[in-house]
């Protein structure tokens, strides 16, 4: 632990927002550690590349050490939050403790179930490399037991995958199995009829893509109905079954695999001492400083934030550009508040959305303009290869992509998962649902 002479700021968490205001915060004016469970940085929009075997997981996470390598006034601590005292102004890290003038809590945003204790145990998630790697196991598992079983039935139940959620993840993941089914799994799996493979995307609402305008969502459909996804609009995911996925109409799925894409909810610390104010959404109030409502050296950005505006009623959208942002912004004011200067509100500056569902297909909304087809495809590809993190991971992509896009091939599909995921899950629900049936 150094000899403490500058102001302390103590970063939680590496996503996004963390990132960008520890590398805002990169000069002589504070002493900024930087917290986290994991000692890398995940470039989330591609983990259903990674899932769906088209990059490694190395190719979107970067160390945090080598990131801010050489920074002499920027420290690392791999670990889990487990206590904050925001009246003697330490963070507790297990066995150590960070005092700090000034707090950030940048711990993102979790996979929301919406309460359905049942999904959370049996569907599968996609909010970290670690997920991305198992959905990816499962995803091959499934036609390694469907080529071995006998039973139609159960084949089919196998080969059938259902998403919850089609959202951007949702959409980017459908389109992407239906790119497996329709280029590699043919070849892969050649004893097998891999036409009898469904892919549904169920939504809740009336269409795909709900941020985005119709135009761009019906393109999207068709997009994804090209690539032989059933789109599955107006209904919900209730429950999973083990065998099949319940919805709120009278047509059940045949599925063993759900996957839940359908919403996020924000993932604050759990013993946080006081005045926090937690919104709908499971996330912390602040102002338009991004400070935390009730604490004045405390705040919050990214997922975790919910500053309530006008235009904002419920907060910012949970997207990387709203945290990046807030990451700038708030260094920003940090380094007014030290020379006694005036802080400045945020003013989120909307760039626009954009989602791809495949090779050639993808739709973009940047102002005014829609887009849709091979240019939109280009730019998203743009877009996110100048927001990786590190000259590595961007080579990487890079070739993987122009590889990808000329054979259309995926990757080495290798099962890393010890156990049988899909099992492993079964067995679990099982055991909740007798543990509910013994305390009624």
């Amino acid at each position: 632990m150094s000899v403490k002479k500058l102001k302390r700021v103590v970063i939680i968490g590496g996503g996004f927002a963390g990132i960008e205001l520890a590398k805002s915060l990169c000069k002589k004016v504070f002493e900024v550690y930087l917290v986290d469970k994991n000692n890398y940085h995940t470039f989330q929009p591609l983990l259903y590349q990674v899932a769906t075997s088209a990059l490694e997981a190395e190719a979107i996470a970067y160390p945090i050490r080598k990131l801010f390598k050489g920074k002499k006034n920027l420290y690392f601590r791999l670990g889990e939050v487990t206590h904050v005292d925001t009246t003697k102004n330490i963070v507790l890290l297990g066995k150590e403790s960070l005092e700090y003038d000034y707090l950030v809590v940048a711990t993102g945003a979790v996979t929301n179930f919406f309460g359905n204790e049942g999904l959370s145990l049996s569907a599968m998630s996609m909010k970290s490399a670690i997920e991305a790697l198992d959905l990816r196991s499962l995803v091959l598992q499934s036609f390694e037991r469907a080529l071995a079983n006998n039973n139609p039935r159960k084949r089919q139940g196998l080969m059938n995958f259902v998403i919850a959620g089609a959202g951007p993840t949702g959409v980017e993941l459908a389109g992407a199995l239906g790119e497996l089914k329709q280029k590699v799994l043919p070849k892969d799996y050649p004893e097998l009829d891999i036409n009898q493979m469904n892919i549904y995307l169920v939504q809740s609402g009336d269409r795909v893509l709900p941020m985005l305008s119709p135009k761009s969502s019906q393109r999207a459909q068709k997009y994804l109905e090209q690539l032989g996804v059933t789109v599955v609009l107006n209904t919900r995911v209730l429950d999973y079954h083990g065998d099949y996925v319940q919805t709120n109409t009278d047509e059940d799925i045949i599925a063993k695999t759900l996957i839940w894409t359908a919403g996020v909810k924000g993932n604050p610390i759990a013993h946080m001492n006081g005045s926090t104010t937690v919104t709908k959404g499971n996330r912390i109030s602040v102002d338009v400083y991004n400070r935390v409502i009730g604490l004045g050296n405390v705040f919050a950005i990214g997922d975790v934030a919910s500053m309530q505006l006008e235009d904002f009623p419920s907060g910012h959208p949970m997207v990387a550009p709203v945290a990046m942002q807030q990451g700038v912004h708030l260094a920003r004011n940090l380094k007014n508040l030290e020379t006694n200067q005036l802080t400045t509100p945020f003013k989120y500056k909307d760039k626009g959305a954009m989602a791809t569902v495949g090779k050639n297909k993808a739709v973009v909304e940047i102002g005014k303009m829609k887009l849709g087809g091979v240019l939109a495809w280009f730019i998203w590809m743009a877009v996110h290869l100048m927001s990786l993190v590190g000259f590595r991971n961007k080579l990487v992509t890079f070739f993987n992509w122009t590889k990808n896009y000329f054979n259309s091939d995926r990757g080495m599909r290798l099962i890393l998962s010890k156990g049988d995921i899909i099992e492993e899950r079964r067995e679990r629900v099982r055991r909740w649902r007798k543990s509910l049936i013994k305390s009624e």
